[in-house]
């Protein structure tokens, strides 16, 4: 298949030959941290992830890193990927272990990528203990990150020395996600950068013209995105909450949702989950929304 038929999210296998291994690290104030010190609790966002060719895309690269340049100072990464769902939640291996290349039909160079950042075991203890009871977290050893992960932050963090933890998401229902979110709320007044990796619109199987090089983006794509973007500014969450009904664009925008689904974990973390969060990235990248936001 060539790119543009790729189903993202399928046809995982392990890696090749990453290289650079780092053993797992704690997350000690500024270790791997960039950026201003931090004046009060971190954001949490919500990113596009795109996939490798992002990483070939001046104007995407360009508003990343200069988005992760202006937070403040990050001591770890707890992020939540729309390419990995099991149940119970399930936290990725706290220590550094080769990444997951989950897409196929890119040229080799996309499978020789490597990004080595440090593992994070106290978080991942910490992460448990947030948890209730009757919330099981288990342990995934031998799972590296998957390019929900390390594509958006190879661009944002290209030194891989922030120490990085990926968690599950245990389904795709809005307000038990969110409920996840608050519970993890806690981290961001630790120094912990909570990000929820996905794509605002995300109808890959029809957007090949634009895959094939034609401007713009498709009316379900801008349609939703300027649905999702008015509800966001209101703090609609009920709205939100019910887009499988409400947003205009459905079911072409995302016609499984697994990509929308990690913005209600970011908007569960926030302080203030109603007030409008910041956008930080909009546009269109083959016809499909890049929407960013920050959440205080």
């Amino acid at each position: 298949m060539q790119p543009s038929d790729v189903p993202l999210g399928t046809g995982a296998h392990e890696a090749r030959a990453p290289g650079g291994a780092r053993e797992a690290t704690t997350y000690p104030a500024g270790d791997g941290a960039s950026g201003r010190p931090a004046s009060g609790p971190l954001p949490a966002l919500y990113l596009g992830h795109g996939a490798p060719p992002l990483l070939d895309d001046p104007l995407w690269m360009g508003e990343l890193a200069a988005w992760s340049a202006a937070l403040p100072r990050t001591k770890a990464i707890l992020i939540v990927s729309a390419h990995w769902q099991t149940a119970p939640m399930a936290l990725s291996a706290t220590r550094t272990v080769p990444l997951v290349y989950d897409f196929y039909g890119f040229p080799q160079r996309s499978y020789d990528l490597a990004y080595p950042a440090p593992g994070a075991p106290d978080l991942a203890a910490r992460v448990r203990a947030l948890m209730p009871a009757g919330e099981p977290v288990l342990e995934r050893e031998a799972r590296g990150l998957d390019h929900g992960a390390w594509v958006p932050l190879m661009a944002m963090y290209p030194d891989a020395d922030i120490p990085v933890l990926q968690m599950s998401m245990p389904d795709l229902d809005p307000e038990h996600l969110f409920g996840v979110g608050r519970r993890l709320a806690p981290l961001r007044d630790e120094g912990v950068l909570v990000i929820g990796s996905g794509f605002m619109t995300h109808g890959l199987p029809f957007v090949g013209e634009y895959f094939a090089g034609r401007p713009g983006a498709p009316q379900w794509s801008r349609d939703f995105d300027a649905w999702a973007a008015e509800a966001l500014a209101t703090g609609d969450l009920d709205t939100l909450v019910a887009f499988r009904d409400k947003a205009p664009g459905m079911p072409y925008a995302h016609p499984t949702v697994e990509h929308f689904a990690p913005l209600f974990v970011t908007l569960g973390a926030a302080a203030r989950p109603d007030e409008a969060p910041r956008t930080a990235i909009e546009g269109f990248f083959v016809g499909l929304s890049k929407r960013s936001i920050e959440a205080r």
